[in-house]
């Protein structure tokens, strides 16, 4: 799936390696890497850093998947140790991109992480839940296996958890939106301040719920902490509406939303109904896509001389992708900006509302397509 309001669900295919981020934490690694790279020319530093350690590259974020553990019938853990120019200062709630070669091409999504950064073991979590239209989700719940080496984007979003908490902290998740939860949960445990946190979480049942064993332990160690599960096909979905039976002071606590679309929207009504939405916190899962409009068009890549013909529903990044461009990019689902450049002719259509933009402006690539022929300055 911050704030962050989205997580693209298609799979997209990158065809070069992601810049690091970090290195300016690290100036001494960084300025090895550099006189690396005069040195041994004509090869690449990483062709000599790959055959020390995969996990050691100058140009990309790698990890190596030490664990997958099954959560559900249709979910799974993994346990990935990142490689060199990962921070792991990010904050609980946020988010990372995972890519894994499969078929030979690079798919990517990105999810939440799930592990604390507090614990110190150099190692993170994400947790994936098999979908029926998600050919990596399903492939990575099933079929990564342990020491599979992933390429990795920072991690990024605004669904966060400030240090210190809140005094009183609602959370409200359905189905796998309890999993950036899930990283500020067990946040608070390691710096004791589990002081009033209630917990409502849906899911269509008790066998479906993410990390139930944890947070029923959870709720017996920590007398702060309530939690309340509805399964929706016996108990029917969660009426916000009526929010005011199950948690009497929810306009006075601070309140994490994430789930479903129809939930979220619907939290957003109650709470500004309320007068109270600067206290709400909503994560979301997926751009809400306007329908493809038109026939797509050829984009060209002016600087990298290539062209590539795309569909309508096509983003610009995966269709430059597709033909070798090297794409900036970043969080891949409109939020951080990282992928913009300049568009040069024609007309190119925002996937989440349908407006055009005109040449001489510069626009996402991640959830923009053609419409019409088009230039793109890169």
């Amino acid at each position: 799936m911050s704030k962050k309001i989205a997580k693209i669900t298609a799979d997209v295919v990158d065809t070069r390696p992601a810049t690091v981020v970090g290195a300016e934490r690290h100036p001494g690694w960084h300025a090895l890497r550099k006189l690396a790279a005069r040195i041994t020319t004509p090869l690449l530093p990483d062709d000599y850093l790959h055959l020390a350690n995969p996990l050691w590259s100058a140009r990309e974020l790698r990890g190596r998947v030490l664990d997958v553990r099954r959560e559900t019938e249709d979910s799974a853990t993994l346990v990935i140790k990142p490689g060199w120019g990962f921070s792991f200062d990010y904050q609980p709630g946020q988010y990372i991109g995972i890519g894994l070669l499969v078929d030979g091409r690079w798919r990517w999504r990105s999810y939440s992480l799930t592990s604390s950064p507090v614990t110190g073991d150099r190692t993170v979590t994400i947790t994936v839940k098999a979908m029926p239209e998600g050919f990596l989700s399903t492939h990575l719940v099933a079929g990564v296996a342990p020491g599979t080496i992933v390429r990795l984007a920072a991690p990024q979003g605004n669904f966060v958890l400030p240090d210190p908490a809140p005094p009183a902290v609602l959370f409200v998740t359905a189905g796998s939106g309890v999993t950036p939860v899930m990283s500020m949960l067990r946040t608070l445990v390691r710096r004791d301040q589990i002081t009033d946190v209630v917990h409502l979480h849906s899911a269509p049942t008790a066998a479906d719920v993410l990390f139930a064993g944890e947070l029923e332990q959870l709720a017996r160690d920590h007398a702060g902490y309530q939690l309340r599960v509805r399964t929706t096909r016996s108990q029917g979905r969660l009426d916000l509406s009526r929010l005011d039976d199950q948690v009497p002071d929810w306009k006075e606590r601070h309140t994490w939303a994430c789930g479903p679309e129809a939930m979220l929207n619907a939290a957003e009504r109650v709470w500004s109904a309320a007068g109270v939405a600067e206290r709400l916190h909503l994560e979301r899962f997926a751009v809400s896509r306007a329908a493809p409009v038109g026939a797509g068009g050829t984009v060209t890549f002016a600087k990298s001389g290539k062209t590539a013909v795309a569909d309508a529903a096509t983003s610009l990044m995966d269709a430059g992708e597709r033909v070798g461009v090297q794409m900036p990019f970043g969080c891949r689902m409109g939020i951080c900006q990282s992928c913009v450049v300049g568009l040069v002719e024609g007309h190119v259509r925002d996937l989440r509302t349908g407006v055009e933009h005109e040449p001489g402006t510069r626009v996402q690539t991640c959830i923009s397509a053609a419409s019409g022929d088009c230039v793109l300055e890169i």
